[in-house]
């Protein structure tokens, strides 16, 4: 063999184990992206249903109170109510 069909055999190797192993390392690199994605979206869901679980223990707490304790309107409100009031009679 000559040396130059050794040389050509010899760099159409290496750039074929370097092709090879760029493509594994590419896959590798795609599946823990992905697997990041996964990650952020179980940590999305968990956060949800963390913020539904609040805010169904602060409904029954204000249904609790509202129970125990009459909710009266608010001052301004029925300062706002008085004075639309008697905007409407033209006073």
């Amino acid at each position: 063999m000559s040396r130059a069909s050794k040389l050509t055999l010899a760099a159409t190797g290496l750039a074929t184990a370097g092709i090879v192993y760029f493509v594994h390392w590419a896959q590798e690199q795609e599946k823990m992206s992905m697997h990041k994605g996964v990650e952020r979206d179980m940590e999305k869901q968990r956060i949800r249903l963390e913020r539904q679980a609040d805010f169904a223990m602060q409904k029954a707490l204000e249904e609790e109170y509202r129970k125990i304790q009459k909710v009266s309107p608010s001052i301004d409100s029925q300062i706002s109510s008085a004075g639309q009031s008697n905007l409407d009679q033209g006073t």
